[in-house]
């Protein structure tokens, strides 16, 4: 059985292949298409406190939240858009 991960981020998990591709992914993205660190970070947080955060995806729209956190142009899923 699978345990669900409330309030964790793909980077707070055991490493699996589908958790280190997407950070790699994020990794690779060019620094000019990618949020600032310190955008990325309070993105982050926010999802970290967000009752819809469970096993590093957004229970609202299925996302990565991590990946979504890092490209300027996406918004959070939330009907209230937190960021």
């Amino acid at each position: 059985m699978k345990i669900v991960c409330r309030k964790c981020l793909l980077a707070d998990m055991d490493p699996d292949e589908t958790v280190r591709s997407i950070l790699d992914y994020i990794k690779e993205i060019p620094p000019e298409k990618r949020t600032d660190g310190e955008t990325y970070r309070r993105r982050l947080e926010i999802c970290r406190s967000c009752g819809e955060l469970v096993n590093g995806m957004c229970a609202k729209c299925g996302c990565y939240v991590e990946l979504r956190a890092a490209k300027p142009e996406m918004y959070c899923a939330s009907e209230e858009k937190k960021w």
